[in-house]
């Protein structure tokens, strides 16, 4: 397993229905761990990159309701 995280910066503020669906998001195998910061408007997701790609985690965001802006470089 290798994991690794993803910095999204997004569009609009997740209500409720969007935030429940990123509850579902957490069931998808090789998914860890999601987490918003409101302040900065970014969400971060742990995942295992031996099952999922970038794409494919900035998918499920969007399918979730999230509106997924731009991936941002960690340092």
């Amino acid at each position: 397993m290798t994991y690794l995280e993803l910095v999204f910066r997004y569009g609009a503020t997740p209500g409720e229905s969007e935030l429940r669906a990123i509850d579902g998001m957490r069931e998808v195998y090789g998914v860890q761990q999601v987490q918003f910061n409101h302040s900065e408007r970014t969400v971060r997701v742990s995942f295992d990159a031996s099952r999922l790609k970038a794409d494919a985690v900035a998918k499920l965001l969007r399918q979730a309701g999230i509106d997924v802006r731009e991936a941002l470089a960690l340092a």
